[in-house]
């Protein structure tokens, strides 16, 4: 299945140019290709939160959840 479209339309995108998220709160991430280079971060609670994907903490972040991947999938 696919993930229904209906949500991410309603989805807003923020600019977070010098706050960092809590990495340790983000759980999963999605890669937004288009007008601009986004990334959608999804937090323990449920909240999805749109970033600038060119930002070095979002490089860091996304490298840690995907090591938190790689070692809960065995």
């Amino acid at each position: 299945g696919s993930i229904g479209s209906q949500s991410m339309r309603r989805l807003k995108c923020v600019n977070l140019p010098t706050q960092q998220l809590n990495i340790r709160n983000l759980v999963s991430y999605e890669k937004r290709q288009g007008p601009l280079n986004a990334v959608i971060f999804m937090t323990a609670r449920g909240v999805k939160v749109c970033v600038s994907s060119n930002q070095e903490w979002v490089q860091t972040a996304i490298k840690k959840i995907d090591q938190k991947r790689t070692t809960k999938g065995n």
